[in-house]
């Protein structure tokens, strides 16, 4: 079975839902991977059931042999489309640099090639004998970013 067609078939039902197209992965066994997120609020079981069905009825099991997983993208998954960039503008997220070096702070913007970020670093200031917390705006080319995803705080 091929991605394309998988797309096609479900693009339709998952814009109608209000919801978008994370990622489709189709293994080498034919085992599908369909991952969606909702523009707002949260993926619920009628969203997912809803995108199995469209699939069941578009593709016969009896001609091709295949599993069907559809899921929400998940908290704890890195960005890989721009809506979800857009959807996590004000929130707070985890950047993973190249280099290994972390930054958390507030997805002030996002566009298709660029991201800024809102935080808040411990630095030396003149005249201060401790170091104080400052806050940064800075925008980071996704090019030198590993990932970004949600930071899941359950103190707020």
């Amino acid at each position: 079975m091929k991605k394309n067609e998988i797309i096609g078939a479900v693009a339709p039902i998952i814009e109608e839902r209000g919801c978008f197209l994370v990622e489709v992965v189709v293994s080498a066994d034919n085992d599908i991977t369909v991952a969606i997120e909702k523009r707002e609020g949260s993926v619920d079981m009628e969203d997912c059931v809803a995108v199995n069905n469209v699939v069941l009825d578009t593709f016969d099991r009896d001609v091709e042999d295949y599993s069907l997983t559809v899921t929400s993208a998940g908290l704890d998954q890195p960005f890989k489309v721009q809506e979800q960039y857009q959807k996590a503008l004000g929130k707070k997220v985890e950047l993973q640099m190249r280099g290994g070096k972390k930054l958390i702070g507030v997805l002030a913007a996002a566009d298709e090639a660029s991201v800024t970020v809102t935080y808040v670093a411990l630095e030396t200031v003149e005249g201060k004998k401790r170091k104080e917390k400052v806050e940064h705006t800075d925008v980071f080319q996704l090019a030198e970013v590993n990932s970004v995803r949600y930071v899941i705080d359950f103190s707020d």
